[in-house]
């Protein structure tokens, strides 16, 4: 009776779990860049639903890098919690550089975190338009440094059912964040207290 369970609900590997694998071992790398640097990280997810949180806080002991992570899935709560503009919502729309440029900051400042990514996007089926197709992903970035906050965005295209754009999201922006943390030294404290 086992086997024939296990054979019937067992499946070969999909794209959703080799995203979430990837995830998961960018979230541990990403853990150890910031915990040698002493930093802290915040999100702000729109399209992923939390999925980059998620990601962060599956490593044993992300406590003592993350604090905040805030699903902001609908304009309203981009501007309550975020702070971004209802001006640039309504002229750029809420796929766009400016407003997760907006939201990474407002994230860096509400956490009062060292780094922030923010992520908004049509992952689909539906929501897509010739100017921002279904797949359309924009990801925002801010890092607080000695000559003030370091911002930066970029657009994404991604293939894919719904869980795919998700998944490969998530992926990126880890990716992202890794990136950026890994352009630091270590902080001689956190070195020290590894020794």
């Amino acid at each position: 009776m086992t086997d024939e369970f296990d054979s019937t609900f067992s499946s070969p590997s999909s794209p959703d779990d080799d995203h979430r694998n990837r995830a998961v071992a960018l979230a541990q790398r990403l853990g150890q860049a910031l915990e040698a640097r002493g930093w802290r990280v915040a999100t702000a997810e729109s399209c992923t639903g939390g999925g980059i949180a998620a990601a962060i806080t599956e490593v044993a002991g992300s406590s003592a890098w993350f604090e905040y992570g805030l699903v902001t899935y609908a304009n309203g709560a981009k501007q309550r919690l975020l702070g971004v503009s209802a001006e640039t919502l309504e002229a750029e729309g809420a796929v766009s550089e400016a407003v997760v440029r907006q939201m990474a900051r407002g994230a860096l400042s509400l956490a009062e975190a060292d780094l922030a990514v923010a992520v908004s996007g049509v992952a689909g089926p539906g929501g897509g338009s010739p100017e921002k197709p279904v797949g359309t992903v924009w990801l925002g970035w801010s890092r607080c440094g000695d000559g003030g906050v370091e911002s930066g965005a970029r657009c994404c295209h991604f293939d894919g059912d719904r869980a795919a754009v998700r998944g490969q999201t998530v992926v990126a922006a880890l990716e992202q964040l890794l990136a950026l943390t890994e352009r630091f030294p270590e902080s001689q404290g956190a070195a020290e207290s590894t020794v």
